[in-house]
């Protein structure tokens, strides 16, 4: 059986896991995910780094465009369009 991790250990693991995410896979990407969403743990700022559809990790080639303070990220994998408000 596998020990549980406490809030604090998973948030260590997800911090650490989120240092070098542009060479992860979106299988990893995923299961962090789902750790996170399991001990009610906000990403914040971390969601910013993958695609939340297809969970490849943007690497800085996708089309970025900006309207109106609204940065659009279109990912280079599948297409899907990422629309963050800018501070």
């Amino acid at each position: 059986m596998k020990p549980k991790l406490s809030r604090q250990e998973t948030e260590k693991k997800i911090s650490e896991f989120f240092e070098k995410v542009k060479s992860k896979t979106p299988k990893e990407i995923r299961k962090i995910k789902k750790l996170a969403m399991s001990k009610n743990i906000q990403l914040k700022e971390k969601r910013k780094l993958f695609c939340k559809k297809c969970f490849v990790a943007l690497t800085g080639k996708e089309k970025v465009r900006i309207k109106n303070k609204i940065r659009s990220i279109t990912c280079e994998n599948c297409g899907n369009v990422a629309r963050w408000k800018m501070k």
